[in-house]
């Protein structure tokens, strides 16, 4: 997809009412977590932020980066994700985290991401997280480095395939906890992307359509 054609559409969507829920749904698993949606979750709650970026290749058509998180002993142990983390006391705002976390795990020089806006907050019970997922992009493809500690692999991954229904399957997902669950999932680059960010896609998916430019 076009890259300049992409960032107008999404400069446009993005300033409509986003459909928050109604597309976050549409890939949560089964059954589905009502904890995610309700306003009284914990208290405790942390803040974290996670950049959704654009970007074009040499011929001008539309990526957007992913991360696989290592194997380690926690709850997003090898899933995949957008680049992003936990809000730090230095940081003014939760955009700010969405870029600082991007350029310390895959090398994007956050000076040079334009931010388009955000999609709907989601609240991750397991981690008692609320992430913020930012919208950005660059005007030419960045230089990635991944950061080993906490990028197993960076997947560049084309908008075409995200948008495309083909691109959307459902099946048991394995928990780091070793639980099993019925969900809906994008296959991306033979990996299934589940969970909090495919609930993401699915609010940007949601979005996407039902806007006609």
């Amino acid at each position: 997809m076009e890259f300049e054609k992409v960032i107008r559409k999404l400069e446009k969507a993005l300033k409509e009412p986003l459909p928050g829920r109604s597309g976050q749904i549409t890939m949560a698993p089964v059954p589905v977590d009502e904890s995610r949606f309700v306003e009284n979750i914990r208290t405790d709650h942390r803040k974290g932020a996670v950049l959704m970026l654009f970007y074009p290749d040499l011929k001008n058509q539309t990526f957007v980066p992913f991360i696989k998180r290592p194997t380690y002993p926690g709850v997003h142990s090898g899933q995949i994700a957008f680049p992003g983390g936990k809000m730090e006391e230095t940081d003014r705002d939760l955009s700010m985290t969405a870029l600082r976390e991007t350029e310390e795990e895959i090398g994007v020089d956050a000076s040079k991401v334009e931010l388009l806006g955000k999609l709907s907050d989601l609240y991750i019970p397991p981690s008692n997280f609320m992430v913020s997922p930012y919208v950005g992009f660059t005007l030419e493809k960045p230089q990635f480095q991944a950061q080993p500690e906490e990028v197993a692999r960076i997947i560049n991954c084309e908008l075409s395939r995200i948008l495309d229904k083909q691109s959307r399957k459902k099946g048991i997902v394995h928990g780091s906890g070793g639980y099993r669950l019925d969900a809906p999932y994008f296959d991306i680059k033979s990996e299934m992307v589940w969970g909090a960010t495919a609930m993401m896609l699915g609010e940007f998916t949601y979005l996407w359509d039902k806007l006609d430019f």
